[in-house]
Formats: C-alpha cells, sequence, structure tokens
C-alpha cells in the first residue's frame, strides 16, 4: 500500500485514510486487547470496517488519519478530529495504535502532537476534547504528555466483568498548546 507523507514527525508520519487498510484495522478492531480501551464495536466483519471507513471519509465533520511509521511506511493504527465545529473552534479527538509491538514507544504521543498541530495552527481551532476509561493508564500519561488537561469524570460509567471505572474527560485549548514540530506541518511562506 502506498502512503502520502501529509503530516510528517520522527517516528510517524499522518496519510490519509484508505479503504484498502480495512482489513489491517478489521483485525485489530477484533482483538480485545486494542478494543477494551475503546468506543466501538466488539465484533466487526472487514465488510462493516469498509463502510464505516468510507462513511468516516466521506464526512465534513471528521479529520481521519493512518498512522504510519517512518521507517518502515509500515500502517500502525489511526486517529483523527471527529465532531468538528468550526464555528465554536472545537473538535474530538481519538486515536488507537492497533499493532501492539509499538505500544508504549511514544508513537501514539507523537501522532497526538501531529494531530493537535493539525487541529490549531491548520484548522484553526481553539478547543480539542477526548474521553477515555480510567484503567487505560498508558493513554491518559501519553496525553497529559502531549499538553492534555482532566477536566471531569464520569463515575462508574464503565463495566467490566465485576468493576467498574471512571470515563475520563480531557481537553487542550490552543494557548496550552506547544508544538514540538513548529513550522513542519505548515511550509513557511
Amino acid at each position: 500500500m502506498k502512503y502520502f507523507r501529509q503530516l510528517i514527525g520522527k517516528k510517524v508520519y499522518l496519510t490519509p485514510p484508505s479503504v484498502d487498510d480495512a482489513p489491517k484495522y478489521c483485525q485489530w478492531l477484533n482483538d480485545m486487547e486494542i478494543i477494551i480501551n475503546l468506543q466501538t464495536d466488539w465484533s466487526l466483519s472487514v465488510e462493516r470496517e469498509r463502510e464505516l471507513l468510507t462513511n468516516l471519509i466521506n464526512q465534513t465533520n471528521v479529520k481521519l488519519f493512518g498512522i504510519v511509521d517512518s521507517k518502515t511506511d509500515k500502517l500502525l493504527g489511526s486517529c483523527g478530529l471527529h465532531d468538528i465545529d468550526l464555528i465554536n473552534g472545537s473538535a474530538q479527538f481519538g486515536i488507537f495504535i492497533g499493532d501492539k509491538n509499538y505500544h508504549g514507544k511514544g508513537y501514539g504521543t507523537e501522532a497526538t502532537h501531529l494531530i493537535l498541530d493539525f487541529g490549531f495552527n491548520v484548522m484553526n481551532l481553539y478547543n480539542i476534547y477526548l474521553s477515555v476509561y480510567s484503567y487505560n493508564e498508558s493513554a491518559i500519561k501519553s496525553y497529559l504528555k502531549a499538553g492534555f488537561k482532566e477536566i471531569g469524570r464520569r463515575r462508574k460509567a464503565r463495566q467490566i466483568n465485576d468493576n467498574r471505572y471512571d470515563i475520563v474527560f480531557m481537553d487542550i485549548i490552543r494557548d496550552e498548546f506547544s508544538s514540538p514540530f513548529i513550522g513542519k506541518i505548515m511550509p513557511k511562506l
């Protein structure tokens, strides 16, 4: 698969999404270790994933990207901005690294920085927010590292087995964001 280096970091670059990647996404989104942290369907066919990808790509209030390893051109996951509100300058952020060999190595944090840079400096957004389950401590750590702040919790709103967990709400505003990629996202004029 040929990917386009649209938003470029050191470890990863973000590329426009491709429906041709539906089988890979389907593989990841049927892995319980991956989807336990996501708000998604629990069982997904390749056909359903193609349909979902096509719908997301065609929505005007969504900017979706594939996350690709800069050295190997291997697809690692996906990230994007959803529910984009251009009037109020806000959007919801979502990300997942599907290839577990890349977990805990900074790839997700770098992709987060790239999408925040794009949201604030290209799309002119002011507030980007997310929700994450309280048991997903590595994601929370990554979001804090990227500059997100906790703004609230929905207590005991997620149940797994006999345990209940909070949904943590976080956001970042443009004034709080410092990009490690200043001048890299947009060409100098």
